[in-house]
């Protein structure tokens, strides 16, 4: 391949390209339509003009006819009233006009035809420029719709999906961090209860203890010291019976304490 062929297609494809890209198909469709009203014009004009020389022919091929009827009645008088020379001039006048009708017939025939083959393809025009109307409306609507889809693809392409996931990842982290808080400070309110519940039930505790201590004072006198039974027998001494009472009672308290904290 040559070198200014290459050239040439590079060129051509690059106008092709262009004019491509410069064509809008709305604007084309205007266009071609207004092309077709413009040959439906001169068409229009056109059927006009052939009728108008259809009409023309016609008359004179009949005028034509009559001058012929004419002169065929003027040979007819003239061989009647015994002038023949007369009689074959108006026979000679009526051939010319039958040749000049006979020409005229022809081309009557021809302008007839002409004028019913423009008559149909004005019809198809006006039928093509019809269909051609709606079609632009249908188009522009498909045109239409399809820009509006190119758009809204464009939208989205252009949205940036991640920095949407990434701001919904940060609202949820907030909102778990405020159930967290929330969640935080009931169990604070909770624990402050149970603190305040507590201090009731150790208050109860000290009640009891003290109701204990004042049911087990009287039943032993201040200078009395209770025995068990096993040393009731004998008769200790006073040193070992004092050492005895605080030791059982020391005793029955821890046992008291220890119930208390199973409880």
């Amino acid at each position: 391949m040559g070198l200014f062929d290459r050239i040439r297609r590079v060129v051509s494809s690059n106008l092709n390209d262009l004019v491509n890209k410069a064509e809008d198909p709305e604007k084309m469709l205007e266009q071609a339509i207004l092309e077709m009203q413009e040959d439906l014009v001169q068409l229009r004009q056109g059927v006009a003009q052939a009728i108008a020389a259809q009409k023309r022919t016609e008359k004179q091929y009949n005028e034509g006819q009559n001058e012929i009827e004419k002169w065929q009645r003027n040979a007819q008088l003239a061989l009647q009233k015994g002038d023949e020379n007369l009689a074959r001039q108006a026979l000679e006048r009526k051939k010319t006009l039958s040749d000049t009708g006979l020409a005229l017939k022809t081309s009557l025939d021809q302008q007839t035809t002409q004028t019913e083959t423009l008559k149909r393809s004005l019809i198809q025009l006006e039928s093509k420029i019809s269909e051609a109307k709606t079609k632009k409306e249908m188009l522009k609507a498909r045109i239409t719709s399809a820009k509006a889809q190119e758009q809204l693809e464009g939208m989205v392409r252009g949205m940036n999906s991640s920095s949407a996931m990434s701001a919904f990842e940060r609202m949820e982290e907030k909102v778990l961090m405020q159930e967290a808080r929330a969640q935080a400070g009931a169990e604070l309110v909770g624990n402050d209860l149970e603190s305040q519940f507590a201090q009731l039930e150790g208050s109860d505790v000290d009640d009891e203890l003290a109701a204990m201590r004042a049911m087990l004072a009287p039943a032993t006198p201040p200078n009395q010291v209770l025995l068990p039974p096993e040393q009731e027998s004998t008769t200790p001494n006073t040193a070992t019976k004092s050492n005895a009472a605080p030791e059982v009672v020391d005793s029955e308290l821890e046992a008291l304490k220890r119930q208390l904290d199973q409880l």
